[in-house]
């Protein structure tokens, strides 16, 4: 039986590969940045809630994830853990760099100083890139972040492959672009739209207000992107991949879809300037060509059939 953890158990991703794991027969450790504050709403969500082991680890303090690490011995780890907020990154620049760049740090050197043959996984972000000068995005396309999120994910991006180079380490990036799913935070564009949408409509809201709609995004669905996840570790060599629809679609055309599915003024969508980001990408998408091919990954998702999915999940839940 192999043993995984996973950092940021409670988040979106987290459960989903949980789920994934179990299914194949792992034993996994969930670890979560404090016991009080867990929060398991996810993983009950999902049924597995029993299965997961809960684990305190403070990703901040090195001893302490050296401690985790040779108590499970685990085959694999999957570090989910950050702060993953872009919005909230230009508010807390300082806290998100250093949190989203120091944990990583520890996990690899902790491996490194054990001599261990753990495989490692990084989630990394779309966020790196920035504003390019041609898409789709690939491995190759240059990085310049906007963001204080995006900088903090190239710089952790950027250990992880220097320590695959230099220590000989089975370490690996997962560049993911946005992805959704019914465990996403509310504080996040999609899950906010659909709820927002949902409350009009049972009028306990007057209106949708949120910030710059002339964006495109590339959106997938998260249960999907978590099999990718775990498929790149299982490959004979590490090595870094794009994980993505390969398709941007307009935050404008997302949220009119939902009115039009809930039949729904849209004179009631408001743009409000206070909500715009200091620096906004205004289109990215990347290339999923090398997942599918070396990880024999599939993908066939438009983004309006996750938005079905989200839709009818989102009402089940309240019936």
């Amino acid at each position: 039986m192999k043993t995984a953890i996973i950092t940021g158990i409670s988040g979106q991703d987290g459960p989903y590969l949980a789920k994934l794991l179990l299914e194949k027969k792992y034993k996994v450790i969930g670890t979560v940045r404090s016991y009080r504050c867990a929060n398991s709403k996810n993983l009950e969500y999902l049924g597995i809630q029993n299965e997961v082991l809960i684990e305190e680890l403070d990703l901040l303090d090195m001893a302490n994830v050296i401690k985790i690490i040779q108590k499970y011995k685990p085959d694999e780890i999957y570090n989910l853990a950050a702060q993953s907020s872009v919005g909230l990154s230009f508010d807390q620049p300082l806290g998100t760099f250093s949190f989203n760049t120091a944990s990583v740090n520890n996990l690899l050197e902790s491996i490194r100083l054990l001599g261990s043959t753990i495989k490692l996984y990084q989630a990394s972000s779309s966020e790196m890139y920035g504003r390019v000068k041609s898409m789709p995005i690939t491995l190759e396309t240059p990085m310049h972040p906007i963001s204080p999120y995006g900088v903090s994910k190239m710089a952790s991006y950027f250990m992880v492959t220097t320590y695959r180079e230099s220590y000989n380490l089975f370490v690996c990036n997962g560049v993911l672009f946005n992805h959704e799913s019914f465990l996403r935070s509310s504080n996040f564009f999609v899950k906010k739209v659909i709820k927002d949408s949902i409350a009009i409509k049972n009028k306990k809201l007057d209106k949708l207000v949120v910030g710059n709609l002339n964006v495109k995004r590339d959106f997938g669905y998260a249960p999907r992107y978590v099999e990718a996840i775990w498929k790149i570790l299982q490959s004979d060599n590490p090595d870094d991949f794009i994980i993505c629809s390969g398709k941007s679609i307009l935050l404008r055309d997302v949220v009119e879809y939902v009115f039009e599915k809930f039949d729904i003024d849209k004179n009631l969508i408001v743009e409000n300037k206070d909500f715009f980001r200091p620096n906004e990408i205004e289109e990215i998408y990347g290339d999923n060509t090398k997942a599918k091919e070396y990880l024999n990954w599939q993908y066939d998702y438009s983004f309006f059939d996750v938005l079905d999915i989200l839709i009818d999940e989102e009402m089940e839940s309240l019936c």
